[in-house]
């Protein structure tokens, strides 16, 4: 009896049990790894080393449970050594990557703060599939105390794991916050919620459990960078008491095709400078005028003089005088009319 006992309960367990449930499987997300502070040991002695994309995943071990990783190295430098030609090839590749891939959910770029808005919003005005690129960083070193850079890869990996942000472009992600990467600017050099979108705010958080978005980004039309080898150069000119023509003038010199200028408030400009930019477009320099102020707007016109008489003048309108000269070199790669590039301006806000 006894014997019976154990062997019927043993049946009974077993037919008791419920099969477990599939496990989903987990989203593909791609990580492209450019350097930077996230990437970087002993950043504030004057020694800085650098770590791989290996050691990154390393110290991320919540990563797997999010995700399944593939990465790659593209470059390992401080984002003041990212270049146009770089931005070319890592627009190229990232597209590459997406196209050969249909199971990827998105794809992560790790990279420099200080140069970090351009680089995404070059991404966002140049990758045309819908899957998120999401690019993030640190402001304080791998082995420093109260690293920054894992929670902002982790939270980046989420993002682009999400379906909810499928169609929303490149987007940049710092302090759990999220933000269009036409929007996203950095306003301080130290700390770790130095990222905000001053003018439009953020499109969602990070939270723990869940990734919320709050808004929609504005998307316009990409720019199919087919047969474009090399950007235009595109210098920014900065107005200030007593500003003269001398930089307009070295710049025009030194091969500039397009400038932007940082003006004063709305975009106003010294006599002596407005003097120069005036010569410059009637070289056919296409001049995009913005504000130094950091937040705001500067009317974007027809590609008309604002000023009664003269060349034609594009304003930058809500974008900061980094993003409008990303904008103007793609703009630059279709089109020299300054009629077309306000156009464009105009399609982008």
């Amino acid at each position: 009896m006894r014997l019976r006992f154990h062997s019927t309960l043993a049946l009974t367990l077993l037919g008791a049990a419920s099969p477990l449930p599939a496990q989903r499987p987990r989203p593909h997300v791609h990580l492209v790894a450019t350097g930077g502070t996230i990437a970087s040991t002993n950043y504030y002695s004057g020694q800085s080393g650098k770590i791989g994309v290996e050691a990154l995943l390393e110290a991320v071990p919540a990563l797997d449970t999010v995700a399944t990783i593939t990465a790659q190295q593209f470059a390992n430098v401080a984002s003041t050594s990212i270049t146009p030609a770089m931005w070319l090839a890592l627009s190229r590749g990232i597209a590459d990557t997406l196209r050969a891939h249909p199971d990827l959910a998105g794809v992560v770029v790790t990279h420099g703060t200080d140069t970090l808005e351009e680089t995404a919003y070059f991404l966002d005005l140049t990758v045309a599939d819908p899957r998120p690129v999401v690019v993030t960083g640190a402001m304080r070193p791998s082995d420093g105390v109260g690293i920054d850079g894992p929670a902002n890869l982790l939270a980046a990996v989420r993002i682009a794991a999400s379906p909810a942000s499928r169609g929303r472009g490149t987007m940049v992600v710092l302090n759990d916050e999220i933000m269009a990467a036409r929007d996203a600017t950095k306003l301080n050099t130290v700390r770790p919620d130095a990222f905000a979108a001053p003018y439009r705010g953020d499109l969602g958080v990070a939270d723990p459990e869940r990734v919320v978005f709050h808004r929609e980004p504005h998307r316009a039309p990409t720019f199919d960078l087919a047969g474009v080898s090399e950007l235009p150069r595109v210098d920014v000119v900065y107005a200030y008491v007593g500003a003269d023509g001398a930089a307009v003038d070295a710049f025009v010199a030194a091969g500039a095709k397009g400038l932007v200028v940082a003006g004063a408030g709305r975009g106003g400009t010294p006599s002596a400078m407005r003097q120069a930019i005036d010569r410059a477009m009637a070289n056919g320099v296409v001049v995009v005028d913005g504000s130094r102020v950091g937040s705001g707007s500067v009317p974007v016109g027809e590609g008309v003089s604002r000023r009664g008489s003269g060349p034609a003048m594009v304003g930058t309108g809500d974008l900061n005088v980094q993003h409008a000269r990303v904008l103007l070199m793609l703009a630059l790669t279709k089109t020299t009319d300054a009629r077309e590039v306000a156009r464009m301006f105009a399609e982008h806000q």
